[in-house]
């Protein structure tokens, strides 16, 4: 694989799978391109809810709007340009405000083999 640049027009959004909530992603490099990790953005609707165990090491770039992240420690808030680090095995419920977020996000190993 060659260094590559990507814009969010390049990725092909998607329902997060197995989710009902209006949140999409839309993967750039996965398992398909022979690479270790997973990069590709996210989008979340204002006021939507996603609650999941992670099964992948999973580390969110905000882009624009804002997300609550809540764990049995409590809750972080980000907004553009922080960062978020979710641990594989830890059981989260991010939330999007009324803006909705855009994020960017890279994930090891692949998060939909990890799924499957």
């Amino acid at each position: 694989m060659n260094v590559r640049k990507f814009t969010r027009a390049d990725a092909s959004m998607e329902r997060s799978p197995g989710q009902q909530a209006g949140v999409f992603v839309g993967n750039l490099i996965d398992e398909r391109h022979g690479g270790p990790i997973t990069i590709g953005f996210g989008r979340y609707e204002p006021g939507q809810s996603l609650s999941e165990t992670m099964v992948v090491d999973d580390v969110m770039v905000i882009l624009e709007g804002r997300l609550s992240v809540e764990t049995e420690a409590g809750t972080i808030t980000a907004g553009p340009g922080e960062i978020v680090y979710m641990p594989k095995g830890e059981a989260v419920t991010i939330r999007s405000h009324e803006e909705g977020a855009v994020t960017a996000y890279v994930t090891y190993p692949h998060w939909r083999s990890a799924h499957e």
